[in-house]
């Protein structure tokens, strides 16, 4: 039994989780200190929605290798030769699909660069040509980047498949400072800030942490690229089998992004930038909490399944989601509460002004609300995976953008900034609850999954409760305590987090109390012709 086996069966889920949720949680705060960053140089103009939306093209690229989705992709693959005790084999087969990979992006990565400037100007009909122009160059600055970004995944695959999760867990940190680095070295040297910086700093991050590191910590956990593999190795097939419905269907969750930058766009300038930075702001606390659940879970789920161990799959799965869910649920009601301090703490500063931190706190409000909607998915679509479905997450999800178009007009429409948001949860909603739905059919798994819901119920009144709570004394404070913006607020958003924790874990005691007091027994008979209480003496 190999060591990955070892470290698997022992189930370490929970260490997992917590090295991941670490790696994310600084990854996600260099994220913010990126957006700060990049906030106080820039502002939200229609300049820095250029930047946002040189990433069109970029990720769609990606997307189309099911890159977003290689550690997904391949770790059923890599897990089925390890459950059956030949890596040898499965080194075999990563070569070759890595190699098709590799051929694969170059490729697509050389399209884009060509048909840049005519999708961009598709995609962004508001624009102007200056516009166009500036996105075009971005664009091909980061395009290359998509080549670390697919070969890198393979090799983090690898280290997940035994196990091995701290070097992943690096490349997003990697990246961030690389991005904070290219912004300001770039206003060092040219005088004045430009979004070029920040671009230039995604690429050489995209090298450096998710391809050259991970190759070497592939090396660590024993990766060999064997000579004379061929290029139609089985496992190819495999890999195409399970992937094309991720390369062909047009998920909501892949999409969101991209809606995002499109129908903000609509919004008037600055709206993608406003939008982006109260989406990043929702989507730490879905990294801690649910995507480090998720990504520790994946590879011990894929090998339950590949041993043909459903029931103990099964029940990792309701685990994970109870956890996830509840914790998500508390985290969209602080977010809420607490939505417009923590905006204006965290960007309004330099050239993202108030009527900035506003609009975006606006639009994080109805983000929030799609925390747990994220956390769910995180755990839904890699039970799924793990089974090697593919089809049922990404036919629902492609139906799911079907719908989401529709309602992401309406809502922009109505509601401008602040309906893209609501259309992001509604959209993303629905997609969850479907997911739900036949992961738990049938009479049994409906009993499960109402195990799942009674869990999410206990935690809406203590986290409603708390919420209300948070949002009266951040606000007292954000009002009444003089000091500048960033120290106020940032004040507003301490005192609203405590006052939140204090109020939730309060009650959330004593329902506890509550409901685990064992019975009061019946009160003894009292003896005959021996008056026991007032009534029986005045009787």
């Amino acid at each position: 039994m190999t060591d990955s086996t070892d470290r698997l069966k022992q189930g370490r889920i929970g260490r997992a989780a917590l090295i991941v949720g670490a790696g994310i949680l600084i990854s996600r705060l260099l994220g913010m200190l990126r957006e700060v960053v990049f906030a106080a140089a820039l502002g939200a103009t229609a300049d820095t929605d250029t930047y946002v939306a040189a990433f069109r093209i970029p990720d769609y690229a990606n997307y189309l290798l099911a890159g977003g989705f290689l550690t997904i992709t391949f770790i059923p693959i890599f897990s089925k030769y390890l459950a059956d005790d030949d890596e040898r084999e499965g080194w075999r087969a990563f070569t070759a699909i890595l190699r098709w990979l590799a051929v694969g992006i170059v490729g697509l990565i050389a399209v884009g660069w060509v048909i840049a400037p005519s999708v961009i100007a598709w995609l962004y009909p508001q624009f102007s040509a200056e516009q166009v122009e500036a996105t075009t160059e971005l664009t091909r600055i980061v395009l290359p980047a998509q080549f670390a970004f697919v070969v890198g995944a393979m090799f983090v695959a690898v280290q997940y498949a035994k196990g091995v999760f701290t070097i992943p867990t690096l490349a997003p940190i990697i990246y961030n400072l690389a991005i904070i680095g290219g912004g300001i070295g770039y206003a060092a040297v040219a005088g004045a800030a430009s979004p070029e910086g920040f671009a230039w700093g995604a690429l050489v991050g995209a090298f450096l942490g998710n391809l050259l590191l991970q190759f070497w910590g592939a090396k660590r956990v024993g990766m060999k690229i064997p000579s004379g593999v061929s290029w139609f190795h089985p496992a190819v097939k495999t890999y195409v089998l399970i992937a094309i419905p991720l390369m062909l269907g047009q998920s909501i969750v892949a999409l969101d992004e991209t809606f995002m930058s499109i129908f903000g766009d609509f919004s008037g300038d600055g709206a993608q930038t406003q939008l982006l930075f109260a989406r990043r702001t929702m989507l730490v606390p879905v990294g801690i909490i649910a995507q480090a659940a998720g990504v520790a879970a994946y590879p011990f789920l894929a090998r339950l399944f590949a041993e043909g161990d459903v029931a103990r799959m099964n029940r990792t799965v309701d685990r994970a989601l109870k956890y996830v869910i509840v914790l998500s649920i508390g985290a969209a009601g602080l977010l809420t509460a607490l939505s417009l301090p923590v905006i204006r703490t965290l960007f309004e500063r330099s050239e993202f002004t108030e009527a900035d931190s506003v609009a975006a706190a606006s639009a994080l409000f109805f983000y929030a609300f799609a925390i747990p909607v994220w956390g769910g998915l995180q755990i839904l679509t890699r039970a799924f995976y793990a089974k090697r479905d593919m089809w049922t997450p990404v036919l629902v999800g492609t139906g799911a953008t079907v719908l989401a178009i529709p309602v992401y007009f309406a809502a922009e429409d109505a509601f401008g900034i602040r309906g893209v948001a609501l259309a992001s949860f509604l959209t993303l909603g629905v997609y969850t609850a479907v997911l739900a739905g036949i992961w738990y059919a049938g009479r049994l798994g409906r009993r499960r999954l109402m195990t799942v819901v009674e869990s999410a119920g206990r935690a809406i009144p203590l986290v409603v409760a708390g919420s209300a709570g948070a949002f009266v004394v951040g606000w007292a404070v954000a009002n009444n305590v003089p000091g500048t913006t960033t120290t106020t607020n940032l004040l507003a958003s301490l005192a609203g987090g405590l006052t939140f924790a204090a109020i939730a874990l309060t009650l959330g005691a004593l329902l506890y109390d509550w409901l685990s007091a064992p019975p009061k027994p019946p009160p003894a008979a009292p003896d005959e012709g021996e008056p026991h209480d007032v009534m029986e003496v005045l009787s």
